[in-house]
């Protein structure tokens, strides 16, 4: 068994078995057996955010070395610009800050945690009795790669790991993890942090559905700071990097809203069968209760 495919079958297995657990425990049991019933129409009716999501998709990984090669040639040169304003901001994280509980932690987060924290939020907005929530999670998705994939041929910058200004713990950990890291990102994607955007996107969205998901709402905020934080611990993005993923990310949320507005005549609650609808989800909080 190759290397990529070793990490990519340890990837599916601790999301999924994660995704379950917070499933059973946050949706309920009997809400994920309606849902896997529900699929077919579900993602029918969100065909047209999940088909631009796909073009994204697939228009990074086929194009990902070509717009490397316009951005070596056409993008802004910033990587001189980014240290010169910042510094040695992330080398002293390391210099003060690295352990080696610490950098277990978030090595497990920048792979394991971060891919959970984008995924579980499909299940958990399909579970809604609207499909609003769900489409505007996807759009902001697409929005956020999209708007990346210009960003990174426009500018072209190298991490603090590339300039020797900090070391790369996330490999240093755990060398395998080069093999997945390698196949879908390169080195000059740096500005924005496309990680940190991907999972400030989730934790808002979990902030926004927090009558729905009250626990989510703080373990998708833990999640998403821990992914920000791994980003300049492993030594890969500038801090400059994860503040312009925070900008990206609420501007992708702004947009979903605007883009996908709400479904008053979608299926609320009430039409589910009488004896689902008359007792709440177990171990998930029914729109409307868990307060703010």
């Amino acid at each position: 068994m190759s290397v990529l495919l070793s990490v990519i079958l340890r990837l599916i297995f601790w999301v999924g078995v994660m995704c379950f657990i917070a499933g059973i425990a946050l949706i309920g049991p009997r809400r994920l057996y309606e849902v896997a019933h529900e699929v077919v129409p579900i993602l029918r009716d969100a065909k047209v955010p999940i088909a631009g999501l796909l073009v994204v998709l697939v228009a990074s990984a086929v194009g990902r070395g070509a717009l490397q090669t316009l951005s070596e040639l056409v993008g802004f040169e910033l990587t001189g610009a980014i240290f010169a304003l910042e510094g040695n901001f992330v080398g002293w994280i390391q210099a003060n800050f690295v352990t080696t509980e610490a950098t277990i932690y978030f090595s497990w987060i920048y792979i394991y945690g971060y891919v959970f924290l984008l995924v579980f939020p499909f299940i958990a907005y399909a579970a809604l009795p609207k499909t609003t929530m769900f489409k505007r999670l996807i759009v902001a998705y697409a929005l956020n790669y999209a708007i990346g994939l210009v960003i990174y041929t426009l500018v072209f910058a190298h991490g603090p790991r590339n300039l020797d200004v900090a070391t790369s713990l996330l490999y240093s950990f755990n060398p395998d993890f080069q093999a997945l890291t390698s196949e879908v990102n390169e080195n000059t994607n740096v500005f924005p942090s496309l990680h940190t955007s991907l999972a400030v996107t989730a934790g808002v969205f979990g902030i926004l559905t927090r009558r729905e998901y009250p626990i989510w709402v703080w373990l998708s905020v833990w999640l998403a700071v821990s992914v920000m934080i791994s980003t300049m611990y492993l030594g890969i993005h500038w801090l400059i990097d994860v503040i312009a993923g925070i900008g990206l990310a609420l501007a992708c949320v702004y947009l979903s809203y605007r883009l996908i507005e709400d479904e008053d005549g979608a299926r609320e609650p009430d039409d589910r069968p009488d004896e689902l609808a008359a007792e709440p989800t177990d171990g998930a909080a029914v729109a409307g209760d868990g307060g703010d």
